[in-house]
């Protein structure tokens, strides 16, 4: 497909050339991640010029910005309906902050100050990712099936219920306690593969070759496990 073109979503949804540029970037089209850096590379720019650098370098700053960028584009979903410079300014902005306080030393008074301006739960770049994390991890739970659904739902408390028990999960689904135990952790392994996590685990910062060999792993594991357990 031509960057130019369009596609069509099951949905029926178009899909602009940008938006299908993004897609392909995220399937490992290193060409069109470098178009899309170089599009984007302003924003960097713009977020690194309203931060305390403190100690560190200018160009080391916008090094750390590129890396927000870079780990904005892969995670990026066009079909969520947000802007993309919305999607990746805060990123951006916690890669710089975190290259600042490490560049100033964490012991030093005036770094710890910027910190917690920077991380200041007013912020609306704070609140905005935090905002993003939660509309990820709901999106994610919900492709669950509905038994395991139910119980991530419950043990967390994530729909505004206190977090409940096996034994009080059990009680409502006709299981035994450690049947949901057991279904918990299965629920976990899946949320938690690569396959299914990558636009949580980008904005988490989980989104490394080891985070998601280790992932796999687990998924592994349990697999092995499960299989002797049947039965």
């Amino acid at each position: 497909m031509h960057a130019h073109e369009h596609k069509v979503t099951a949905d029926g949804l178009r899909w602009s050339s940008e938006a299908v540029r993004f897609e392909q970037a995220q399937a490992g089209c290193r060409a069109c991640l470098n178009q899309l850096m170089a599009r984007h590379k302003g924003l960097v720019l713009y977020v690194v010029r309203r931060q305390t650098l403190g100690q560190l370098p200018f160009t080391a700053a916008i090094q750390a910005g590129r890396i927000g960028l870079w780990r904005a584009i892969l995670g990026y979903d066009p079909q969520r309906g947000y802007a993309f410079s919305s999607y990746a300014y805060p990123a951006i902005a916690r890669h710089v902050w975190q290259a600042v306080k490490r560049a100033d030393g964490a012991a030093q008074t005036p770094v710890v100050t910027v910190a917690a301006a920077t991380i200041d739960e007013t912020d609306p770049a704070v609140i905005w990712e935090a905002a993003l994390v939660r509309a990820s991890l709901y999106h994610l739970v919900e492709r669950l099936p509905e038994r395991l659904q139910r119980i991530i739902m419950a043990r967390y408390g994530l729909a505004g219920n206190s977090a409940h028990s096996y034994r009080q999960i059990g009680a409502g689904l006709g299981l035994t306690g450690e049947r949901v135990r057991q279904l918990h952790t299965e629920a976990l392994v899946w949320l938690r593969h690569p396959a299914h996590s990558q636009h949580l685990r980008a904005l988490l910062e989980r989104h490394t070759v080891p985070d998601y060999e280790a992932a796999d792993a687990q998924a592994q594991r349990w697999l092995r496990w499960r299989g002797g357990h049947r039965g």
